[in-house]
């Protein structure tokens, strides 16, 4: 006898020159069940990764939808329509991750068990490089001292226990999300995924953390730039002073 249907998860994906890397992506995520939703969100990509898109759309017109934006204009505009697209869609659970495989389907896989879980009672799950069981696989030092010094930093300057601040590999519970106010959000890359977390602590949502293996891309190049470092050093000071004592409740460690 089976039992009750699986709630619905819908991944977001934004793209932007990852024609090698959606299609072995798309596979492995919805391989995970009948209930993986993806979401595309392609900027425009010059090398084909919106027309590739399509054609997987067409093979599984019920569970990958395509999002095309006219031009590339950051990561955090990307998500913002993406998510919003998502919430349209009725899911129970939208996911965020990365094109280019440095998240793992598996670990996708864990993040919406460990939401589902009721005896957890989470509102958005995070996926953290930097509690114990986590790992970076595959960057040169000062990269992992830039990723993981500055989690550390957004941690202390907001005052939340949450190590991996930085990190974008989520899934959130769609009322949490909901109440992020989405529209309003103007952040991007590294100040994209601080913020929207703790718009989330401050609405009073229990946050969890799962140890994930981030490995770096399979193929392309990464975008990460300084200016989007910066501008994360910046908007936490914002956030403080914006947030008060609210923004503390909920964050929950592994």
């Amino acid at each position: 006898m089976s039992g009750p249907p699986l709630p619905a998860v819908t991944v977001v994906v934004p793209t932007f020159n990852e024609r090698d890397n959606l299609p072995s992506l798309a596979e492995q995520v919805l391989a995970l069940g009948e209930h993986y939703r993806l979401l595309v969100v392609d900027d425009n990509s010059p090398d084909g990764t919106g027309d590739l898109a399509d054609e997987l759309a067409s093979r599984f017109p019920e569970r990958v939808t395509v999002l095309h934006r006219p031009a590339k204009a950051g990561l955090g505009r990307a998500y913002v329509a993406g998510l919003t697209q998502a919430l349209e869609g009725g899911s129970a659970f939208i996911a965020q991750m990365d094109a280019d495989h440095s998240h793992g389907p598996d670990d996708l896989a864990r993040l919406v068990a460990a939401i589902d879980e009721p005896a957890n009672s989470y509102d958005l799950v995070l996926g953290s490089r930097y509690i114990p069981g986590g790992s970076t696989v595959g960057w040169p030092w000062h990269r992992k001292l830039v990723s993981r010094g500055g989690g550390r930093y957004a941690g202390l300057v907001l005052g939340v226990p949450i190590r991996d601040l930085t990190g974008g590999f989520k899934v959130w519970r769609r009322e949490t999300l909901d109440a992020v106010n989405l529209d309003t959000i103007r952040s991007d890359g590294y100040s994209f995924q601080i913020e929207t977390t703790w718009r989330a602590l401050q609405h009073g949502a229990r946050v969890g953390q799962v140890p994930i293996a981030f490995v770096d891309r399979v193929a392309g190049k990464s975008k990460l730039s300084r200016r989007v470092v910066v501008e994360a050093a910046v908007l936490v000071w914002r956030l403080r002073f914006q947030g008060g004592e609210e923004g503390r409740r909920g964050a929950k460690g592994a």
